[in-house]
């Protein structure tokens, strides 16, 4: 196998997806080298799990539960939601029904109209989130999905066609977000982002709740089991690509 050999040496090859698929489970690597033997013998541009990829460590949900009633979810690098605890399933959407571009968090927060409604500064947040977003899309920029994905929804959305090209960088959540929930009324909550050194390629979005409002009281409310209830972990090949 003088490909792999030359792969050890560092030397430019051209290997499929599913040749690398191959080695990863004749070597049982585990998701993080997986993602690292793609990562070293694939172009960025066109780099992917294939299809049979495995699922994410279930470690990752049962961090997301272990939050109780603390709404959190986990994104990829494209921001597609991958995994949510029962809490955020319940403040900000039913993840399990969302299909297509609704999988991504940017394309809903710009395009659904109950994330206007949730949202009190809705104009604010849209704003972090695409600030957030361009950071995070500039470290992949030969990954041309950026590119078609920013093109459809600057289709629809003429909000993010008109502050896509203003080129506004955010590295960091600060502040909070108020929610006007259907069922809760007024919430008030802090972001805070985590990076698993497990799933290098994901975030993971937990929200604490804040004095006012009453705002814990109403999520225990909202999540009385103060666990899982349907919540569940994509493979990377279901979230949309």
């Amino acid at each position: 196998m003088s490909w792999y050999t030359w792969l050890e040496q560092g030397r430019d090859i051209n290997v499929s997806p599913q040749v690398l698929d191959s080695v990863a489970r004749a070597l049982q690597l585990d998701w993080v080298e997986r993602r690292h033997l793609f990562d070293l013998a694939m172009d960025p541009a066109v780099r992917e799990l294939p299809d049979q990829g495995p699922s994410y460590d279930p470690v990752l949900q049962g961090l997301l539960d272990s939050w109780g009633w603390y709404p959190a979810y986990a994104v990829d690098r494209r921001w597609n939601y991958v995994a949510w605890n029962e809490a955020a399933g319940k403040v900000f959407a039913d993840y399990a029904k969302l299909t297509g571009r609704d999988r991504n968090l940017v394309w809903y927060l710009f395009t659904h109209p109950s994330q206007r409604r949730l949202l009190v500064h809705w104009e604010r947040e849209a704003r972090k989130c695409l600030a957030l977003f361009r950071a995070s899309s500039d470290q992949w920029a030969e990954d041309p999905w950026f590119g078609e994905f920013g093109r459809e929804l600057s289709e629809v959305s003429p909000e993010f066609r008109e502050w896509w090209p203003l080129h506004d960088i955010r590295i960091a959540h600060t502040g909070h977000k108020e929610l006007n929930h259907p069922n809760a009324g007024r919430l008030l909550l802090r972001p805070t982002t985590l990076l698993p050194a497990e799933f290098p390629e994901l975030k993971i979005l937990l929200y604490l709740p804040l004095p006012e409002e009453n705002t814990a009281e109403k999520l225990q409310q909202l999540t009385p089991s103060g666990r899982s209830s349907g919540s569940q972990v994509l493979r990377p090949d279901m979230a949309y690509s």
